[in-house]
């Protein structure tokens, strides 16, 4: 019998590494980092914290505490595998997103951060659509959504974060959490929902 087995050794390296990236890779974790550089790049001076702060709020810390507090009541996997478990906490994000689209704009946000904030209302509302019948991937276009918006403020430099995107698919694909259908379509989704959203309020 061998002393060491290289074989599970691996095994378990990947399935943890897998793990770690899919919890790095929650899409209201991605956008805090997205949303800090992009108001900080678009203001510079002292109000970029602020902007940040708010945009924080309504795209990650509600949408965190009211998933949060769903998966507890129900005692769900943090993942909600079932795609039925999906629909009571997407409804509390849509709305979180609507307030914040509506406080941003009101309060004079940078184009671009009020208009990633419906990008991410509307990208939403399309995944519930299909979360009533298919289990599109979430993180899919949890990275790809605010990835697009990355290359429109940073042109091709911006091309560095969408590497991060096919690591969180084989996360997501290595743990089974979803088909490589659902993947794709969330992908494919996720650029081309957020580009033409930026393209119709924004241009390009």
């Amino acid at each position: 019998m061998p002393l060491f087995n290289l074989s599970n050794e691996n095994t378990t390296l990947k399935e943890n590494l897998a793990h770690f990236i899919s919890a790095v890779s929650n899409p209201p974790l991605v956008a805090i980092p997205v949303f800090l550089v992009i108001n900080y790049v678009l203001l510079y001076g002292g109000d970029w914290l602020w902007f940040s702060g708010l945009s924080i709020l309504f795209v990650s810390i509600l949408p965190i505490i009211t998933s949060t507090l769903w998966i507890k009541r129900k005692e769900l996997e943090v993942d909600m595998p079932q795609r039925e478990d999906r629909i009571y906490p997407l409804l509390m994000v849509i709305l979180s997103y609507i307030i914040g689209v509506m406080v941003l704009y009101t309060l004079g946000a940078p184009t671009l951060i009020t208009t990633l904030m419906i990008c991410y209302l509307n990208n939403t509302v399309v995944v519930l659509l299909f979360s009533l019948y298919w289990k599109i991937s979430i993180h899919a276009m949890g990275m790809t959504g605010p990835a697009t918006a990355i290359i429109y403020l940073f042109g091709w430099t911006g091309l560095i974060f969408s590497l991060l995107v096919p690591l969180v698919l084989w996360s997501r694909l290595h743990l089974k959490r979803h088909t490589p259908a659902q993947l794709i379509v969330g992908t494919v989704l996720g650029y081309l929902l957020t580009a033409a959203q930026i393209y119709l309020l924004m241009g390009l």
